[in-house]
């Protein structure tokens, strides 16, 4: 059987930094004055300025097949469904498709701004190579999927991300191709929308079209993709069965150096972000190793750019790929819902004690407006490992070989009833 998919040594080299060796005529003759010296010096010479993204790149996917696509932040996932969803070019290699193909890779993706949610449905539809008629078929069901009725001949520039995302992911789900390709932009919808959505990518995979499916979250990888790639530096590290694949990815960021803290970099654009994050022990000291009993504090600063209402923060704690819980700043305090006043902001969440085994965790970070857009999503950001050196394991629910995913000492209320 002929594959749908066929990708062969691919690679894709890009650019990286910001500095470039054109020059304005003003720049030139400026150089020229203060330093007449560099106005002959070859500008970036001996620099490697480029990165693989991909390198050497082959695998084929069957009709009918669900996908998983996993790996670390820059290992080349989104790199990869951009060539096949032909919005950039390989550098090297080639991709075979044999099939129309509709992918959600960022939110507004192949959306017009100025025309309506109704004009994008058919402009999507056309470009899917779908007539008219087909897609009249299934307007109605793409408009109750993504929940959009009152909003339907609104441009869609005024949608906020969570609108955009519901009907982009209708849009590809709904107009039938052959393949469908879809990244973690998922993560910008509600929890609510998020089910919806990975039922209808069952669906599309019962119905025996080809899903392509890139997510950091390993329990839905598993229950939705019979077969799983592992991404690293660019190259196939692992390719097989989702469980065994998902396994060797947790084993792979276990011998990874445990992250205590972060910085990131400024961005105007997003109007609550996150700037830096740590895991501290009690005196208040970044640290990436603890015992059982010792305290754990996690820290973040955020900014917040402009005051306004529906402003939320959370984390996740996930051992092996799995979330244990997820925790919002408004959980306790409601009025953060009401409203936020811009300024820097700083939060400190102390873990209760003991709660966790012996082994790595890993802490993932979101910003954005309660049920409806995500602006920042940080993934396993910080990592930091657990041990119980302090006392003797034996007997203690904290021990590593007892089953179970976190260790919480219950007190047994026991009275004797009557003597036997």
């Amino acid at each position: 059987m002929n594959p749908i998919i066929s990708v062969e040594n691919l690679s894709k080299q890009y650019r990286i930094g910001t500095k470039t060796p054109y020059k304005t005529l003003r720049e030139t003759l400026m150089n020229a004055v203060t330093s007449p010296a560099k106005l002959f010096k070859r500008s970036g010479s001996g620099e490697n300025n480029t990165i693989w993204a991909l390198k050497d790149v082959s695998f084929e996917v069957q009709e009918g097949e669900v996908l998983g696509i996993i790996g670390r932040n820059g290992a080349g996932k989104t790199t990869l469904l951009k060539i096949l969803s032909r919005v950039t070019e390989p550098t090297e290699g080639e991709v075979k498709l044999n099939g129309r193909v509709a992918s959600l890779l960022e939110v507004g993706t192949g959306f017009h701004p100025e025309l309506t949610g109704r004009e994008n449905i058919f402009l999507n539809g056309a470009i899917l190579g779908m007539r008219r008629e087909e897609i009249r078929k299934k307007f109605d069901e793409i408009v109750a999927f993504a929940e959009i009725e009152k909003f339907l001949d609104t441009p869609v520039k005024r949608y906020s991300s969570g609108m955009y995302v519901r009907l982009a992911f209708a849009v590809a789900a709904h107009l039938e191709p052959e393949i469908l390709l879809v990244d973690e932009v998922l993560a910008v919808g509600d929890a609510q929308f998020q089910k919806k959505c990975l039922g209808k990518m069952e669906d599309v995979g019962k119905e025996g079209r080809t899903v392509i499916f890139v997510s950091h979250q390993m329990d839905m990888v598993r229950a939705l993709c019979g077969r799983c790639i592992l991404l690293s530096n660019g190259g196939v590290l692992a390719d097989g069965d989702s469980g065994k694949v998902t396994e060797t990815y947790i084993q792979y960021l276990g011998y990874q150096k445990a992250v205590a803290s972060f910085e990131e970099k400024e961005d105007a654009n997003l109007e609550l972000q996150i700037v830096k994050g740590r895991v501290v022990n009690e005196k208040g000291e970044p640290q990436d190793r603890f015992d059982v009993f010792e305290k754990i504090t996690v820290e973040f600063e955020y900014i917040v750019r402009k005051s306004m209402d529906g402003l939320v923060v959370n984390f996740e704690l996930k051992r092996n790929g799995m979330t244990l819980f997820l925790s919002f700043d408004t959980d306790t305090d409601f009025q953060k819902l009401e409203f936020r006043t811009s300024g820097l902001y700083k939060c400190r969440v102390e873990l209760p004690c003991p709660l966790l085994k012996p082994g790595r965790y890993s802490i993932t970070t979101n910003t954005g407006i309660a049920n409806t857009c995500t602006y920042q999503r940080l993934e396993d950001i910080l990592t930091f490992d657990v041990e119980l050196y302090s006392k003797p394991s034996s007997l203690l629910s904290y021990a590593e070989r007892r089953p179970g995913m976190i260790a919480v000492p219950i007190n047994w209320d026991t009275e004797i009833i009557r003597n036997c």
